[in-house]
């Protein structure tokens, strides 16, 4: 037993002095070999927003590579390009980039990496190829030193390089508006807009479509936002006409709205031109004033009140039509008027059979009214409600009451002195 351990003993030693000694694998020479390209299509539009998608690859080769032992094992080799970072330029291309610098990190080689560059496409942009300049910078291994067996020296070297990569801008219908003329666009109502535009561009369009299109939350809303124009040349001009509503809660100013073409190209295919936005100037809201001061009225009667309306618009208020709103102590069983077309500045007189309450207190009130009337396009409007300030005066004492009010106050006289009087002389007495 003892001399078949031996035995085993003797065998394991063998086979450990048959195996091969593990080495290092070494590299001499390489370095990154970096190359770059757009990925996908590379062909874009004036005035298009656009992500391009860049592709870097490392294609570096080791020039010589042995094994040693008793080396330090590397870590990194010379075609590793570390710590990359991307930059692309517009160059002299009319092109707008919106992305910064990029860090992609390592990459091997072999070895690919593909990262998006947001940029945008200018509107006067012309056919034909642009070279954009594409920054590379990274660091690899140079060199390696062991100046010992315990001790490895590694030398890094920089390198930044500039790598053009090529775009095609297509040939496309540019828009420019030439006029834009508001028609009867007004608060709260309806009207037109009526635009003349130019294809700027080098394109030829077909079967087009002049599309207007509101501009996010810009209380200009087009009810007719397209209109087929069919041809539409380079250099061409076209007009067009649409029908818009004025949101209520507009205010007396500009507001923008977009204008896009759609169009068939060269290759038959539908395209949408980039937007154009422009302002278009909306008037203030139709309102009416009361130019007739206070109202008058008694305590206890009944009569006619005029009330003389004036339109401080800026257009014509058509078949425009009052209403009174009242409330105790008033009454009125006439309670509307017409005052006709009114134009801006124009006034005119409504009448109203109104009541007041006999217990009415003597003091100032405030009447409601409104206005409803029809703009330019026929459409039915209705004014915001204004005041009608009405003083309720005290009714006068009747000359029947006074005299019986003198009567009364002469015998309570009478009264006061004959008891007065009487005291005297029980005093005396």
């Amino acid at each position: 037993m003892k001399s078949f351990k031996m035995i085993i003993v003797f065998l394991a030693f063998w086979l450990c002095c048959l195996m091969p000694v593990m080495g290092v694998t070494t590299y001499l020479g390489g370095s990154p070999l970096m190359s770059a390209a757009v990925a996908g299509t590379n062909e874009f539009t004036p005035g298009q927003d656009t992500t391009i998608y860049v592709t870097v690859q490392n294609s570096g080769l080791n020039n010589l590579e042995f094994t040693t032992t008793g080396t330090i094992k590397r870590d990194d080799i010379p075609t590793t390009a570390k710590l990359v970072t991307v930059g692309l330029s517009a160059g002299d291309a009319p092109v707008v980039i919106k992305s910064d610098p990029q860090i992609v990190g390592d990459i091997n080689s072999p070895g690919v990496v593909t990262f998006p560059i947001h940029a945008k496409i200018l509107s006067d942009a012309t056919e034909g190829e642009y070279q954009l300049p594409l920054t590379i910078n990274y660091t690899y291994l140079a060199s390696s030193d062991q100046d010992a067996s315990d001790v490895l020296r590694f030398n890094y070297k920089k390198v930044s390089e500039i790598i053009p990569i090529t775009i095609k801008i297509k040939p496309q219908v540019r828009i420019k508006v030439l006029e834009s003329v508001p028609e009867n666009l007004y608060v709260g109502a309806e009207g037109y807009l009526n635009l003349k535009i130019k294809n700027a561009g080098i394109e030829d369009g077909k079967k087009a479509v002049v599309k207007l299109i509101r501009n996010d939350a810009s209380p200009i809303i087009p009810a007719d936002n397209s209109v087929f124009i069919g041809d539409f040349p380079s250099n061409g001009t076209v007009t067009s006409k649409y029908k818009v509503a004025i949101s209520s809660e507009a205010e007396n100013q500009t507001y923008p709205v977009d204008i896009a073409v759609i169009y068939e190209n060269r290759d038959g295919d539908m395209v949408t031109t980039a937007t154009e936005t422009i302002g278009i100037p909306i008037g203030g809201k139709i309102s009416f004033g009361i130019t007739s001061g206070t109202v008058q009225v008694l305590q206890g009667t009944q009569g006619v009140i005029e009330i003389e309306y004036q339109n401080i618009g800026d257009t014509i208020a058509y078949n425009a039509q009052t209403r009174l709103s009242v409330f105790e102590p008033f009454q009125s069983i006439d309670d509307s008027a017409y005052l006709g077309d009114l134009k801006p500045g124009e006034k005119a007189t409504a009448r109203y059979q109104l009541s007041v309450d006999a217990a009415a207190v003597a003091k100032e009130y405030a009447l409601t009214t409104e206005v409803r009337y029809r703009d330019a396009l026929d459409n039915s409007l209705v004014s915001d409600t204004f005041n009608i300030p009405v003083q309720v005066q005290a009714k006068p004492v009747s000359g029947r009451l006074i005299q019986v009010l003198a009567a009364i106050g002469l015998i309570a006289f009478i009264g006061i002195g004959a008891g007065y009087y009487l005291l005297i002389m029980r005093k005396k007495k």
